[in-house]
């Protein structure tokens, strides 16, 4: 679209919203009402054939500043470092590009604002592994998934994480397995696998599903995960071949010269880079516009998961979700997402999606739910909200063109973007990872030879894990080790064993969340209630700190405090 003609729609529809080309870009200032407005005025100036991106600068009417969460933690701990790489995120993107980078004989480092890796959208996720057969193509989302696909078992196995195949129905109500087939026909030749499934082959192998279920695309590739696991299996890999991670460290500015970043600033100190990675989730256009090289604009889109308790586990035993097709508004359904069986075997619904200005907005509402949960059960009728154990929201990181932005900065000659990562993000990430390398490497070799790491490893060894095991080997590993044999968290049959050797990985996060993420004790039917004194009593002793300066989640976030007569008191 014209700039002309853009600006002739917006002042049909928002006045007082100016548009203007800007470096290859549509950039809209002005202020607005509603959020849906700032965001639809977003959508309308996307040209994806004539504009590099939209730079949507409206701004919401009385609405405050909205500022970044920053740690506790201010010291000098990093200051003068210059490291080869610093890649900025500590989700799957930076974590996975991290391990990439190790490939070469460089220096990296991996700067993470909050206490543990995988602690936004990279780990509020459902962990499905997508085939791609609802992406538009031609996009980088489509170009990257259909293979990523085809190697995230291999993957898996380097990493020793969990990875299960469980296959897919998209299912309908209405018997249109003609076209489906059409469907199938064309995803197929795109390297998408795609089947189609009538009303009796789904029921035999889904007997809980709604029988009113007539026809689905079923996709057999689809997978699982665990996505806070697989980033932290990423870092810990890269750690392992010489990398570094740093936690509760946050970008807070840069300084440029011959449009070259020569440092940044975080809470921790001066960092020297020579090549940067922006790998900042929702605040990815933040980090690009301190870089003097942002060509997009981030939409934060918040969606909420529920998750059941494993004794209901077994009602499904692939990923699902529901097409209605009817003309009667009264019985449409608001976007909920879909219900998988996860790598642990729960039941997961959601997510649902809402466009949000707050980039952090974690929080989950009870209409949330309802709209989520009465989409679902219509497929699993047998869904009942008492099994809800836990639920939580995730914010998205979408840009305006619905795409991955991943390319050399344009004015900035040493940074690389890796942006606008959504769903499949998690699927895509090995692929992704080696192209922002690549790209990163082209850059160094500008100004130095590169070569490859030959001491390389792609292995992790996995801590073990009981609930996996055979009794016999539980036997043996509790008869070379006694603390494996004590268990703390019942729901979820996790030992004392297993608490301490996530204690002494590599990335190290000593806290009762940080032992949750790695090892599962409190996510269980109780939630904690009774494994998390107990957790927190581990990590006392293992790192010879007093109990009361055991975090939560953070630096500043005790799970106990001291009590006016002395004593300890849980929070």
């Amino acid at each position: 679209m014209k700039i002309s003609r853009l600006r002739k729609k917006l002042a049909g529809l928002y006045p007082g919203v100016e548009a203007e080309e800007k470096d290859g870009c549509v950039r809209l200032t002005g202020e607005l009402d509603k959020w849906e407005d700032v965001v639809n005025a977003g959508y309308l100036a996307v040209d994806k054939k004539r504009y590099i991106g939209v730079l949507n600068d409206i701004t919401l009417k009385n609405a405050k500043e909205e500022k970044m969460r920053l740690p506790f933690i201010c010291d000098n701990k990093l200051d003068g470092l210059k490291p080869d790489f610093l890649v900025i995120g500590g989700g799957i993107s930076g974590a996975s590009i991290l391990r990439e980078l190790m490939r070469y004989d460089v220096s990296a480092m991996l700067v993470e604002k909050e206490s543990d890796l995988a602690m936004q959208a990279s780990g509020r996720n459902d962990g499905e592994i997508h085939p791609g057969v609802d992406l538009g193509i031609g996009t980088k989302k489509q170009y990257y998934v259909v293979r990523a696909n085809r190697i995230f078992g291999d993957i898996c196995d380097e990493l020793g994480v969990h990875f299960e195949r469980r296959g897919q129905y998209a299912c309908f109500n209405k018997p249109i397995k003609p076209l489906l087939r059409l469907i199938a026909k064309s995803r197929s030749k795109i390297g998408c696998p795609t089947e189609v499934a009538g009303k009796e082959e789904i029921l035999k192998t889904e007997p809980k599903f709604n029988p009113e279920v007539e026809c689905a695309v079923s996709n057999p590739q689809s997978g699982v995960v665990s996505p806070y696991e697989l980033t932290i299996a990423f870092a810990e890999n890269a750690v392992k071949n010489g990398a570094r991670v740093e936690l509760d460290t946050a970008v807070l500015s840069m300084e440029l010269k011959d449009n070259k970043v020569v440092s940044v600033k975080t809470n921790r100190g001066m960092i020297y880079p020579k090549v940067l990675i922006n790998a900042a989730g929702t605040f990815a256009d933040k980090i690009a516009e301190m870089a003097d090289d942002r060509y997009f604009t981030i939409h934060p889109r918040s969606g909420s998961d529920y998750i059941f308790d494993k004794k209901i586990g077994q009602e499904i035993n692939h990923i699902t979700s529901i097409e209605f097709i009817s003309h009667n508004k009264k019985t449409a359904h608001s976007k909920g997402g879909g219900v998988i069986k996860t790598i642990e075997n729960n039941i997961l619904i959601g997510p649902n999606a809402y466009e949000t200005p707050e980039r952090e907005n974690f929080a989950t509402e009870s209409q949330s739910l309802d709209q989520v949960f009465q989409k679902q059960k219509y497929i699993v009728p047998t869904l009942e909200k008492r099994d809800i154990i836990a639920y939580f929201t995730g914010t998205r990181a979408a840009t305006y063109e619905e795409d991955f932005y991943i390319e050399k900065g344009r004015k900035t000659r040493n940074i690389v973007h890796c942006a606008g990562i959504q769903s499949p993000g998690l699927t895509t990430s090995p692929l992704v990872a080696k192209d922002v390398a690549k790209m990163g490497i082209d850059i160094l070799k500008e100004s130095r030879e590169v070569r490859s790491n030959t001491k390389f490893d792609p292995k992790r060894k996995p801590d073990p894990v009981l609930r996996f095991m055979t009794e016999e080997e539980k036997t043996a590993l509790i008869k070379r080790n006694p603390a494996y044999g004590r268990i703390i968290c019942r729901c979820e049959g996790i030992s004392e064993g297993e608490i301490i050797d996530c204690l002494n990985r590599n990335i190290k996060v000593p806290t009762v969340n940080g032992i949750k993420r790695r090892a599962r004790p409190g996510m269980g039917r109780c939630q904690g209630g009774f494994c998390m004194p107990l957790v927190a009593k581990i990590i006392s002793e293992h790192e010879h700190i007093p109990l009361e300066e055991v975090a939560g989640k953070e630096i500043g976030s005790p799970v106990v405090f001291k009590s006016q007569k002395g004593g300890s008191v849980h929070e």
